[in-house]
């Protein structure tokens, strides 16, 4: 027999499911997709590769909406039958419970994917650490955000590339970027952007004290070569330095490692983990770029903000979530009010679902 709880949350996610699907319309996406296909079937599309791979992208996730949409549709028709035969058949009945389980999962997965609809949000994603005031400590608290995050990415199957890491005098990091590749990376990391606080028993501290460290997270997606950025060489201080520190086998150990300063912004970027001055050289201005371009789209948000009459709560130097390691353990995001008292998992990387519930939030905003 099916328990009620079984019943209602059937009934919770048919109504999920029928409003997700007015957003997906379905028809309208088929039509939409076999026009797209036309397009990138026809020879002139190619001459311009820019456009062919914008058509590509939208052809996949469209082909993807479709897919997990019907996934979603058949599996109610499971649930259905099986709540006809399960009265009389327990084993059955425990397969309808296993099916609403995952069925909950792929309605989740559906809504995330309406959510991530952003042109950038497919792309890869520049992630950068930096400490805040309190020495040793925030050093050694930025490291260990630096860790989460890389262990986040490679548990999703995603891959990172140490780009910069600059180390703290005696622990830590001083500052620290990465490189996450995977289909959307900044889609899913972009609102980890923010500070981040930590309250544990200090290893630093001999009287063992009770110590709050921050520690800033900024996140940026990697743009294309040819995006329409102008950055004048004589706005720039590019200079070479030697990579040293905890960079392990991923960071160069040469005088190639460059650092460029935008003059007009202040932006600072810096890469060595290239073999040549050259290759960190193009890869510190492809950084740069897309600096520049979310500098330039904040301020397109900030102007249309200003129009409407609204204020975002996120901003730099406001803290967005606490992790607690005494005299209790918990993170809590203050943005979604998620919380998990296994704060040891979520350093190790368990950060879906903060990020599922930050993404949610700000679709509804």
């Amino acid at each position: 027999m099916i328990a009620y709880e079984t019943k209602v949350k059937i009934e919770e996610l048919k109504d999920k499911f029928e409003g997700l699907s007015k957003l997906i319309e379905p028809e309208k996406l088929r039509v939409e997709l076999e026009e797209l296909e036309g397009q990138l079937s026809s020879n002139d599309v190619w001459k311009d590769p820019k456009k062919a791979a914008e058509i590509s992208k939208k052809i996949r996730h469209a082909k993807d909406l479709l897919f997990d949409f019907e996934k979603i549709k058949k599996q109610f028709e499971d649930v259905e039958v099986g709540l006809e035969l399960a009265e009389e058949d327990r084993e059955i009945a425990q397969h309808v419970e296993e099916i609403v389980s995952d069925l909950e999962k792929n309605i989740k997965r559906l809504e995330l994917e309406l959510v991530l609809n952003d042109p950038l949000d497919i792309n890869n994603a520049y992630l950068s650490v930096h400490p805040g005031a309190g020495g040793t400590e925030s050093h050694d608290w930025a490291q260990m955000l630096l860790r989460m995050y890389m262990r986040w990415a490679e548990k999703r199957g995603f891959s990172v590339e140490l780009l910069d890491f600059q180390p703290g005098e005696e622990a830590g990091v001083k500052s620290a970027t990465v490189l996450i590749k995977g289909e959307y990376a900044y889609g899913l990391l972009k609102h980890e952007r923010g500070v981040h606080r930590l309250v544990r028993i200090s290893p630093f501290d001999a009287s063992h004290r009770r110590h709050t460290s921050f520690a800033s997270v900024n996140v940026i997606p990697e743009i294309e070569d040819d995006i329409e950025i102008e950055v004048r060489p004589e706005d720039l201080k590019i200079e070479t330095f030697r990579a040293s520190g905890h960079g392990g086998q991923y960071v160069n150990k040469t005088d190639s490692a460059v650092r460029i300063t935008h003059l007009p912004t202040g932006i600072v970027v810096s890469c060595q983990s290239e073999r040549s001055q050259h290759q960190n050289k193009a890869m510190a201005l492809k950084m740069l770029k897309a600096r520049l371009y979310q500098l330039e789209l904040a301020k397109r948000r900030e102007q249309l903000e200003e129009i409407q009459g609204e204020l975002k709560d996120i901003a730099w130097g406001n803290q967005i979530r606490s992790y607690v390691l005494h005299p209790y353990k918990m993170v809590k995001d203050h943005r979604t009010d998620i919380e998990m008292s296994n704060a040891d998992a979520v350093l190790d990387g368990d950060l879906d679902p903060f990020i599922e519930a930050e993404l949610l939030y700000f679709a509804k905003r």
